[in-house]
């Protein structure tokens, strides 16, 4: 299956984004797709890529130049390459604003990218986030119905009501390998664990050494590890500070570091003003799944489910999913985070937006004790919501209580 075959849910988004605005940008973790789906796109059109010297002498040189040469249709992959590229642009397009769909930009493996598109082109460009696979794009599926949910106020009949189209064993593919496109297509064991071998070192030898000269690389790789062991727990800087022999003031800027470059996820604690004392440090996961396993040796089926890990690893792979599907459509102002009491009640996932409120409990199992719900529903009960869902490796979706949907993983 060749990678440029696979169709990407944010094409639509980014063709629609064009009609709207001068400059849209594709962001997100290397070697996810953000030059394949641009180049698609923007198939007739000027591409440069900031990397190679040839393209960045021909743009920086002399910017004011380049851009009467080329002031449209206009494709600038690995946009972080120049910094003074978004200052510059701001006044072509202030030139014309009215004139759209000029310039797709990608960016990756930068902290300071969403800084510099949001402070230097702000009202100008549109951001679209890409993330590795999901599992429907792989097996070339359409977009779940799940995501019509957020399109409106949250409305228990526009759930799945249909057994999915991907079953258990389809998903825990995904699930294992991640999503990374060119080593999950590729489906050979050899060339999966080197290719992801050379993501690891590149990432650490290259991109981390380029961005930050001054890094104890080592100490961030014992943080990497740490982070890998700790996945999906709730962040405390000050453990991990003296876990890795640096101070808590280090791993703020670690995490800093692996957030802004793609490589974890912090999720907030959800607060509202209600009667319990709630758990307010982060919860962090690494984003693609397959990444987790491999950095943590577990290179089949049975070892994950046999790693204490398995648990923490499905709940991120779920969040990873939901998270890419949501950054496919059209919604925009929404926000993850995560429930938990002072007496240890916890709800994994809580997706908060312009469509309400929707707490989301994941389970790896098949089946649920339903006291361990109890979290859950009064959590549903007290905010006055529609519903809560539980997802899980279910083979049919349906009402488990009054207020509780189960919903299969195939389905998201």
């Amino acid at each position: 299956m060749k990678f440029d075959g696979i169709p990407r849910f944010a094409e639509e988004k980014v063709r629609k984004l064009l009609l709207s605005f001068p400059v849209v940008a594709i962001i997100g973790a290397r070697q996810v797709g953000k030059t394949t789906l641009a180049k698609k796109i923007g198939s007739d059109w000027k591409y440069f890529d900031l990397e190679d010297d040839g393209d960045f002498d021909l743009l920086s040189y002399d910017p004011k130049f380049f851009f009467s040469q080329y002031p449209e249709k206009v494709i600038l992959d690995e946009a972080q390459e120049y910094p003074a590229l978004f200052r510059t642009l701001r006044g072509v397009v202030d030139q014309n604003p009215k004139w759209k769909g000029r310039f797709l930009l990608t960016g990756s493996s930068s902290p300071d990218l969403l800084k510099n598109l949001s402070e230097s082109l702000a009202g100008r460009v549109a951001i679209v986030e890409l993330g590795t696979l999901k599992a429907r794009e792989y097996y070339q599926k359409p977009i779940s119905p799940f995501y019509h949910l957020f399109e409106q106020k949250l409305d228990p009949e526009n759930l799945p009501k249909e057994p999915p189209d991907l079953t258990i064993s389809h998903m825990q593919k995904v699930w294992l390998r991640g999503g990374y496109p060119e080593p999950l297509l590729e489906g050979e064991e050899v060339f999966y664990n080197q290719w992801m071998e050379n993501y690891r070192q590149t990432y650490l030898n290259r991109d981390i050494a380029k961005l930050f000269p001054r890094l104890n690389r080592v100490a961030y790789r014992r943080f990497l590890s740490m982070l890998c062991q700790l996945s999906g727990t709730i962040i405390n800087r000050s453990e991990l500070g003296r876990a890795v022999e640096v101070g808590e003031s280090t791993i703020r800027d670690y995490l800093d570091i692996a957030e802004g470059t793609f490589l974890f996820r912090v999720v907030s604690s959800f607060e509202r003003k209600i009667e319990k004392a709630v758990t307010k440090m982060p919860k962090g996961y690494i984003r693609d799944s397959g990444l987790l396993h491999y950095l943590l040796k577990l290179g089949d089926i049975e070892s994950l489910l046999g790693h204490p890990i398995v648990g923490k690893s499905f709940e991120g792979f779920i969040l990873d999913e939901i998270s890419k599907g949501l950054h496919a459509t059209m919604v925009t102002n929404w926000q993850c985070g995560y429930y938990r009491t002072v007496k240890k009640g916890e709800i994994d996932l809580i997706i908060d937006g312009p469509f309400g409120t929707l707490p989301i409990e994941i389970k790896r199992g098949e089946k649920i004790d339903r006291r361990k719900l109890k979290t859950l529903s009064s959590f549903v009960e007290e905010h006055h919501l529609p519903f809560g869902l539980l997802i899980n490796q279910s083979e049919a979706p349906g009402w488990i209580s009054k207020t509780i949907y189960q919903l299969p993983v195939g389905w998201i």
